[in-house]
């Protein structure tokens, strides 16, 4: 059988460990593309170009922008983000599932061009082990420690937008929850009918 791929928003508060657990799901599912997102920003120490992000630069991306190639951009701390549209749509057409790492703004965008996209949120076990995550990590100073915190809260209030919710205080056991929704869209009757009938054409 031959489908198109289904695509999945993630989102989650920095420090939740959506990347981490995006990162387990590709590892174990080949069937599972990431919608590799354009950014602004500097690399971080181990990212690599065309892997973790597309880095471009300002004028790189409003160029981009003005050719319509992204359906949805935003800008945070910043550092402008974006969702490449034709990238995405020849992942699809090949028949991967893709996801999209993106925040709820984003999130609210891709649900107006195509509202049957389908959507899971990562939420940390508390406030207080999301802020202990940040400061482990070491990359960022206690101001902008800070400043993330507070954009955690904001994002964390759109929970309830979503289809699915991951609470992530354990990695393996979350990870099997996060594979056991994409295996599950995988058997969608909307996604399958096509093939089936034609396995099974229905009566005249």
């Amino acid at each position: 059988m031959s489908t198109s791929g289904s695509m999945i928003i993630v989102s989650a508060p920095s420090g939740a460990g959506k990347t981490s657990l995006i990162h387990g799901l590709l590892q174990r599912d080949a069937r599972c593309r990431l919608s590799v997102s354009y950014t602004t920003r500097a690399a971080r120490t181990g990212e690599r170009d065309g892997i973790d992000y597309h880095f471009v630069d300002r004028t790189q991306f409003q160029q981009r922008m003005q050719q319509g190639d992204f359906m949805e951009h935003a800008e945070v701390f910043g550092n402008l983000y974006g969702t490449s549209h034709s990238a995405t749509a020849a992942l699809l057409d090949a028949g991967y599932d893709v996801l999209l790492e993106i925040d709820w703004q984003g999130a609210q965008k891709i649900r107006q061009q195509r509202p049957h996209t389908h959507s899971v949120f990562v939420l940390p076990p508390s406030l207080a082990a999301l802020e202990q995550r940040l400061r482990q990590r070491g990359q960022d100073s206690a101001e902008v420690i800070r400043a993330r915190m507070d954009a955690a809260q904001a994002e964390l209030s759109h929970w309830p937008e979503y289809e699915y919710l991951l609470l992530n205080d354990d990695y393996d056991t979350t990870l099997e929850h996060f594979h056991a929704i994409i295996m599950a869209l995988r058997c969608e009757r909307q996604r399958l009918q096509g093939d089936v009938q034609s396995l099974f054409p229905p009566p005249h």
